[in-house]
């Protein structure tokens, strides 16, 4: 993540916006293999017909859009069914027309909402939806501070495994102070199931669904120091194997230079191993 793109979130998450403004009618983007969280920024491509007239309709309604999960990311034309109902409406903040007529939309999660019902299935998708509020401690108890720390630890250690902790980062997690909003944060960007992050955004509870993003980064964290581990045994094989390839080699440009062939040596072998078979007595 950039310098610039870490600011463009900080003041974000400093932000709580106005939510009465958006609509309760709108278009709605079916999206595959991703759950957008609030306040997360995410680039989409968008090729499907419906999605393409969803998003070029969303700027009738001040460039806003739902976007929901579907269940199964390899269903072409998903129904209603196959669509989680609880999703985030998100605003478009730039979008392009790219020359084979699929779209590409930069777009900000905003708030989370709950489809009520289909208002239209054709040609695009339109619900009524019900914005879904967040609970949030007033002030932060012993244990919930304890669990905002143990977060963000865990966070910064799995980024440094991964060799993409810095400084900006480190200052990003440390300007949270709300248990939802540094979930959703982690949440965006941690490797997990659809199914997993699908239950991360319909829990309300802002303490409980952080518990749930500290499991996960348990999980990721063991995995991903195993992983580690593995690769680095594998590096060591691998160096440890080229450095026996390469001694071997040399014996053999010795043994060349002194005149030795390849027959003489196999030769020595075979009368090494009938002394050492034969078990005779050492020398005196």
């Amino acid at each position: 993540m950039a310098e610039a793109d870490i600011s463009d979130l900080i003041e974000l998450l400093e932000k709580d916006g106005n939510i009465n403004d958006i609509p309760t009618s709108l278009p709605m983007m079916p999206i595959r293999d991703v759950v957008v969280f609030i306040n997360m920024l995410i680039p989409l491509f968008i090729g499907r017909e419906k999605s393409v007239r969803a998003v070029e309709e969303s700027f009738e309604y001040d460039r806003y859009i739902f976007l929901a999960t579907q269940k199964d990311s390899g269903v072409e034309k998903p129904s209603d069914e196959e669509i989680y109902s609880v999703g985030t409406i998100g605003r478009i903040q730039k979008m392009i027309k790219l020359p084979d007529g699929r779209l590409k939309a930069l777009v900000q999660g905003v708030a989370k909402a709950k489809v009520l019902k289909f208002v239209r299935k054709r040609p695009y998708f339109k619900v009524k939806v019900e914005l879904l509020i967040d609970i949030e401690p007033e002030t932060l108890s012993i244990e919930e501070e304890a669990l905002m720390r143990n977060v963000r630890e865990i966070s910064e250690q799995l980024l440094a495994l991964r060799g993409d902790l810095s400084g900006e980062i480190v200052d990003l997690l440390s300007h949270i102070n709300s248990p939802g909003k540094l979930a959703d944060l982690v949440a965006s960007n941690l490797s997990t199931k659809l199914e997993d992050a699908q239950e991360l955004i319909e829990i309300l509870d802002g303490t409980e669904r952080l518990k749930k993003v500290n499991d996960l980064l348990v999980r990721e964290l063991e995995l991903s120091t195993v992983q580690a581990k593995i690769q680095t045994d594998v590096k060591d094989e691998i160096s440890r194997n080229q450095k026996d390839y390469f001694l071997r080699e040399q014996v053999k440009a010795i043994h060349k230079e002194l005149g030795e062939s390849d027959d003489k040596l196999a030769e020595l072998k075979e009368y090494k191993a009938k002394i050492k078979k034969c078990k005779m007595p050492a020398e005196c």
